[in-house]
């Protein structure tokens, strides 16, 4: 098996190829089988349109459904691949963050979420195919964190309800505020903090993704 195998199965699922790694005992992978480690970790997600347009084609963008969809095809590429399908909303919760970072040009980000060189605040890992084999994979891409070069950081100063801070998230407040403010652009258009970042620009969600995402949100944190 060839990783760009393993990365056309995974567009052909509707995912996005986001990043391989060769895990070390500390990274927290999940064995093939007792006694069997993983020897590569390749991660899927979404990044741009894509996933969001095969997911709504799939299904129509049920409420609450994305995570179905990506325990089903995510299932069926590990199946033709070979592999073992892991899920960053498994019980117990995995390491996606930590794999994240390891697997690509991902950093923590003021907003504490991640942050990728490329595609800014607008990507996400939906799962990743755990490989007994060792697969060749290119050379890790060692961009530095963009972060680093922002002395601006518009991200902290954007929201309405000053949500963040160099102290955290206050995600009580944004749920209220995006709750109680249902016609206003942080529920139609996405996070005004994560809108304010430069970086990824061309990769940000379409509305009804964002809304989808942000009507997500809101049904985990508030009471019905």
């Amino acid at each position: 098996m060839q990783i760009s195998d393993v990365e056309q199965a995974l567009r052909t699922a509707g995912l996005a190829p986001r990043g391989a790694f060769h895990p070390e005992p500390a990274d927290g992978v999940p064995d093939i089988a007792p006694g069997r480690p993983t020897g590569t970790l390749v991660l899927a997600g979404n990044a741009g349109p894509e996933m969001w347009r095969a997911f709504v084609a799939a299904t129509g963008a049920p409420a609450g459904g994305l995570d179905g969809w990506s325990d089903e095809v995510l299932s069926r590429a590990a199946e033709q691949c070979g592999a073992m399908a892991v899920f960053p909303f498994s019980k117990p919760p995995l390491p996606f963050q930590r794999w994240a970072c390891r697997a690509g040009p991902c950093f923590s980000s003021p907003l504490g979420i991640l942050i990728h060189a490329d595609h800014g605040l607008w990507h996400a890992f939906r799962g990743g195919l755990a490989f007994a084999e060792r697969l060749d994979l290119p050379p890790p891409d060692e961009r530095p964190n963009p972060c680093e070069a922002c002395p601006q950081r518009f991200c902290l100063t954007t929201c309405p309800v000053s949500a963040f801070s160099e102290d955290g998230y206050d995600v009580p407040a944004c749920a209220v505020h995006v709750a109680e403010n249902g016609d206003g652009d942080c529920l139609s258009l996405g996070c005004r903090a994560r809108r304010a970042c430069p970086i990824g620009r061309g990769a940000r969600y379409e509305p009804a993704q964002a809304q989808f995402h942000m009507e997500s949100f809101l049904r985990a944190r508030l009471p019905a």
